[in-house]
């Protein structure tokens, strides 16, 4: 393979999408399987045993003929937010299959290039469900969370020929790993200001999602008196401006974000009765104590009943040092100066890490943009970044 052939096989996933408008490719739809079976069919031109497993993964694997060897698991995602960039995940994997594909010397372990099937968790609202099925971590009671729809986990694992029964014959068992290894666009700005091809990740911050509930009165907007009012979107307008300013209080620890906002009933003559909202909390060291303390007393103040739902939490994750210590050899047989950053980003990397030594190689993007259309990457990166890979896995067989 090449970097002409990664840039072709880039647009041809980017045409793949549930959207005519814009590139949007969620767990289990049309596009999702269509996806799957192109990548499987590139796996298979590559020379590796492949295949689709229940959870919808894309497999593929290089066998050593050590028979006491453990497997290199070498991934990332394929799945996309709503109207995505074309590189966020497709190019690890694509990656991936470039660097086994060359590979011709007898393995001392074996590898196992994953394309993993739900790393953004739009549809389900849940995140890395692909990982958590090859670690064993899978919670069988995620099987019955729903879609907008109504369509729940397990039937849509059914709908795309997966059986929810055999998920636990997908996992690789804790035994027969040797370690993970992630090629992933930065998703900041920091190597493109600084002009440099690649970065190694020392770690992945730790994320918390949250779901903010305010229950006022709605009202008639004509006639309850200003001073009488329950509004439950003024009062969540308070807690959101709230939100940004304790961020930038610790920005040194945490970013905070509220992304989404639903007024629940909403009408433009009907004072606000309830809102829900989305907030997502990251950082080394994830503590939200104060914030929750400040949200509350807001609310007490305008008398809005006010609830703080966890949805999520993944702990912080330390990148194994062995591994990254052969991945910055790798960089530096190269040339390339050596930049080590923390991912605020999330990556299929924390669910492994459970169970396996983890490492991954961040590449420059343009301006740092990431789950946006505009998301790029020049070929000359793209070349320095599979320089950097051939020599890690050569480092790893040596």
């Amino acid at each position: 393979m090449s970097t002409a052939t990664i840039l072709a096989r880039i647009q041809a996933l980017a045409a793949i999408s549930e959207d005519h408008h814009c590139l949007t490719r969620t767990f289990g739809s049309m596009a999702f399987m269509k996806a799957s079976q192109v990548i499987l069919g590139w796996m298979q031109e590559a020379g590796l045993s492949a295949r689709i497993d229940n959870i919808g993964n894309v497999r593929g694997r290089l066998i050593s003929k050590n028979p006491h060897a453990r497997t290199l698991v070498f991934a990332s995602h394929f799945d996309t937010v709503v109207n995505a960039g074309k590189w966020d995940g497709p190019l690890g994997i694509l990656m991936a299959l470039d660097v086994v594909s060359s590979l011709e010397m007898d393995l001392p372990f074996h590898i196992e290039v994953v394309a993993f099937c739900d790393e953004e968790g739009v549809r389900f609202h849940t995140t890395y469900l692909g990982s958590k099925v090859l670690t064993g971590a899978f919670d069988r009671q995620q099987l019955e969370i729903q879609d907008a729809g109504g369509t729940t986990l397990g039937d849509a694992i059914r709908l795309m020929g997966g059986s929810p029964e055999l998920l636990a014959a997908d996992q690789i068992p804790p035994a027969q790993w040797l370690g993970y290894f992630e090629i992933h666009i930065e998703q900041g700005p920091v190597l493109y200001e600084k002009h440099i091809p690649v970065a190694i990740v020392t770690g992945i911050a730790g994320q918390q999602r949250s779901q903010l509930v305010f229950k006022g009165m709605a009202g008639h907007a004509g006639t309850v008196p200003m001073t009488m009012r329950q509004d439950a979107l003024c009062c969540a307008a308070e807690c959101i401006v709230m939100v940004e300013q304790w961020a930038m209080q610790h920005r040194d620890k945490v970013v905070a974000t509220v992304g989404t906002l639903q007024v629940v009933h909403g009408a433009s003559n009907v004072i606000p009765g309830e809102v829900v909202c989305s907030l997502d909390v990251r950082g080394e060291h994830i503590d939200t104590t104060e914030l929750s303390h400040l949200l509350t007393a807001i609310c007490e103040k305008r008398n809005i009943s006010f609830e703080w739902n966890i949805v999520q939490e993944t702990r912080p994750v330390k990148c194994n040092e062995e591994l990254t210590g052969v991945l910055e050899n790798a960089i530096q047989s190269t040339g390339i100066e050596i930049v080590k950053l923390v991912s605020g980003a999330g990556h299929d990397a924390v669910a492994v890490s459970a169970i396996a030594p983890v490492c991954m190689l961040f590449v420059r993007c343009f301006k740092g943009i990431s789950h946006h259309p505009l998301e790029d990457v020049e070929p000359a990166d793209i070349e320095a970044s599979l320089q950097v890979a051939h020599a890690f896995i050569q480092q790893l067989i040596r």
